[in-house]
C-alpha cells in the first residue's frame, strides 16, 4: 500500500515510490507510458478524462474501463484507499 499527498498525481506517487512507471513524457500528457487501471467502485470519485486523455488512452495495450492516465490523476482525500493498479508492477 502506498500513501501519498493531497494533489500529488499518480505518477509522481508512481516515482517517488521507485515504481517502474514510465512517464515518458515527465507528466504532461503527451505518451501513456502512465496508464493505471482504478478499481471502478473509485471512479466516480475522480473528475472524468478529458477527450485528449481518452484519445491516448485509445492507442494504449492492456486499457479496461478504469483506464487513466497517471498524470492526470490527482490524489484527492475522497480518493483516500483507493485501489488503484499500475500494469505491469504487482501489488505495492
Amino acid at each position: 500500500m502506498l500513501t501519498g499527498n493531497i494533489g500529488q498525481t499518480l505518477l509522481e506517487l508512481a516515482w517517488e515510490n521507485n515504481l517502474e512507471v514510465e512517464g515518458t513524457c515527465g507528466g504532461v500528457m503527451s505518451c501513456s507510458t502512465c496508464h493505471v487501471i482504478i478499481e471502478r467502485s473509485w471512479l466516480n470519485k475522480i473528475e472524468p478524462p478529458s477527450k485528449e486523455e481518452v484519445g491516448l488512452l485509445e492507442l494504449t495495450w492492456g486499457v479496461t474501463s478504469g483506464s487513466r492516465l497517471g498524470c492526470q490523476v490527482k490524489l484527492t482525500e475522497p480518493l483516500n484507499g483507493a485501489s488503484i493498479r499500475f500494469p505491469g508492477i504487482e501489488e505495492c
